[in-house]
């Protein structure tokens, strides 16, 4: 069993969607704190820290083989908590990051609220490192993109987005730097290719929970 941290209920049909097209018969235990994003987002990532490291022993201890954090800005300080939850912790825009990396030096990041663009350009470095290439990174909010999101209107959300991804140019990726943004994917017309976390998040920790133990 995987257990996913939320911090909002709209990810919950987006990922178990994933789940049956691509990793049938894995069961699926999803928690839910919007509160993390929202204090996040007020205060920085690392005051919820404590926090999230609890909400992470909260979904561990419902028998998960491993817990797949969905938040990009809270990833951050959830993958620093992983030696200390007792099961893997899985930050959910890794794998997206290292696709990144891979597609080229020029990645244009977009974002829907400000608070997920320092942990993200953080891992795109992080990444680069890892696999020694150069990046050049840019990022931008896309405007009122939040507000459509919050109120609801995912399709709203998705249009706004879908709109700023078409108008990047000079880029060899673009990531969406956040998992509420995936379904911009449906609305653009650019040709360049254009990267969310759920699918190889997801993927991730599929891979996680199958490991052996020890």
């Amino acid at each position: 069993m995987l257990a996913l941290l939320h911090t909002s209920h709209l990810h919950v049909p987006v990922f178990d969607a994933l789940r049956d097209e691509h990793h049938p018969g894995l069961e699926l235990r999803h928690h839910v704190n919007p509160d993390l994003l929202a204090r996040a987002r007020r205060e920085g990532p690392d005051a919820v820290a404590s926090d999230v490291t609890a909400a992470l022993h909260q979904a561990a201890s419902s028998g998960a083989r491993a817990v797949l954090c969905t938040c990009s800005t809270i990833g951050e300080v959830a993958e620093r908590a992983a030696g200390e939850v007792g099961v893997p912790v899985v930050r959910g825009d890794r794998p997206m990051a290292a696709e990144a990396v891979a597609a080229g030096p020029r990645i244009a990041v977009l974002a829907t609220v400000e608070s997920t663009l320092p942990p993200t350009l953080a891992l795109l470095d992080d990444e680069a490192r890892r696999a020694d290439r150069p990046v050049r990174a840019r990022a931008q909010v896309v405007p009122d993109a939040w507000t459509r999101f919050e109120a609801g209107d995912i399709e709203g959300c998705a249009r706004l987005v879908a709109a700023a991804a078409d108008a990047v140019t000079d880029a060899d990726v673009i990531v969406l730097a956040q998992a509420s943004m995936t379904s911009a994917a449906k609305f653009t017309t650019t040709a360049l290719p254009m990267l969310s976390s759920p699918r190889p998040g997801l993927a991730a920790a599929a891979r996680s929970v199958r490991a052996p133990l020890g």
